[in-house]
């Protein structure tokens, strides 16, 4: 039996690897728009671009992780059951519980490697991402100019412009809000501006045209409207790193010790409440899906007997997508409060688990499985429909 686990766990290695690094890269491609308008528009560095690739990886693998396990172990087993070595094993006297052992301890090792990611890794990441963010910001005021978007990440200043021209740095429709001088709150309405920066980049100047200025004087009890063709709005570049470095975390860049003494102080107020349970219950659920997906994949893979890997791609797809489309309705009534987070994030893994394992012991006792039946009839309706809507397809 050691021969023939070793011979199953060499075989999860290979499809593992590759989901592991096709997903990522998959996933990483998601955010090629973002950091070309970054690089183009806003002439970002490359190293800094690295970085937010390499502290997003956390967050991708997450998902990632489950997915490969899943996925390595559908098609090692359902390429050992369509090669007629799973036949050959029972026929032999070798049950398909004792081809267990390599198959969870693949899933037990994704499920430590998602719940380092979920409890260090992804937190560390967005925390990290957020301070660059900030330090870019800092040295390019462009990049905080975000069109039909209230900006407060200025100190003391909230900042609306309705358009931006990110080749002449000109700005449409301005609406600021100026709070730094705690007697007269200003409000500042102009048509049009331009963004202009000093040299080494410490400050910038808003030089805005033909708009107004609505002073109120608290103390006073007074307000005041001023009209100018040109006036100018100094911002401090460098005190937004500084307001970075010591913002408050969200929620999905806590620690776990952070995050549980936050949900004690958030008691009172069931939206934040909610949601900080949530993220909690997220960390433990999501490295879960691992061990649940782990067991449904081996009926899957023993009762498809194809050596097509199409056929066990389209399969884990499909399974995976339904798994997260659960995963996400339970996340949304969890936060409605229709019942509470633990329930919508662990029982897709309970509904999961447990139709995996029922699978499991048919499949081991030679008994029709009507589900996977049900599937590989779904599976053929939906490529015959496929071929005919698509001839061409069809006759390659």
């Amino acid at each position: 039996m050691l021969i023939i686990h070793r011979y199953i766990f060499r075989g999860l290695i290979s499809p593992f690897s590759i989901n592991l690094l096709f997903l990522t890269v998959v996933f990483l491609m998601t955010r090629m728009l973002q950091i070309t308008k970054l690089i183009v528009n806003y002439n970002v560095s490359l190293s800094a671009i690295a970085l937010i690739l390499v502290y997003s990886i956390p967050h991708f693998l997450v998902f990632v992780l489950p997915m490969s396990v899943m996925m390595a172990i559908l098609l090692t087993l359902m390429n050992m059951s369509g090669n007629n070595e799973i036949t050959a094993l029972k026929s032999g006297g070798v049950s398909l519980y004792r081809l267990l052992p390599p198959v969870v301890a693949l899933a037990c090792a994704g499920f430590l490697a998602t719940l380092f990611m979920t409890v260090y890794g992804m937190p560390r990441g967005k925390h990290a991402i957020t301070q660059l963010t900030y330090r870019m910001l800092a040295s390019n005021t462009d990049i905080g100019l975000k069109a039909r978007t209230f900006n407060d990440r200025f100190d003391g200043v909230t900042l609306y412009v309705n358009e931006v021209d990110l080749k002449t740095k000109k700005m449409k429709d301005v609406f600021i809000e100026d709070r730094r001088n705690p007697r007269a709150i200003s409000t500042i309405v102009a048509p049009e501006g331009l963004v202009m920066k000093d040299i080494q980049g410490r400050s910038a100047r808003l030089r805005l045209f033909n708009g107004m200025i609505n002073q109120v004087e608290r103390e006073k009890r007074s307000a005041n409207a001023i009209y100018f063709t040109t006036y100018d709005v100094n911002l401090n570049m460098a005190q937004i790193a500084r307001l970075g470095r010591f913002s408050r975390k969200d929620e999905d860049e806590m620690s776990l010790s952070e995050l549980g003494a936050y949900i004690h102080k958030v008691k009172d107020n069931p939206k934040k409440y909610y949601d900080a349970l949530i993220e909690f219950h997220q960390k433990f659920s999501i490295p879960a899906a691992c061990l649940a997906l782990g067991i449904l994949a081996v009926p899957l893979g023993v009762e498809l007997k194809s050596t097509r890997r199409s056929a066990g791609l389209g399969m884990g797809m499909f399974v995976f997508i339904l798994y997260y489309v659960l995963m996400t309705a339970g996340r949304v009534f969890g936060e409605m409060g229709i019942f509470h987070p633990a329930i919508g994030l662990w029982a897709p893994n309970a509904l999961v688990g447990i139709g995996g394992a029922i699978l499991l012991l048919r499949t081991a006792n030679e008994k029709p499985n009507y589900v996977i039946g049900f599937m590989r009839f779904l599976g053929r309706q939906i490529r015959e429909c496929v071929l005919k809507c698509l001839p061409h397809v069809g006759r390659r």
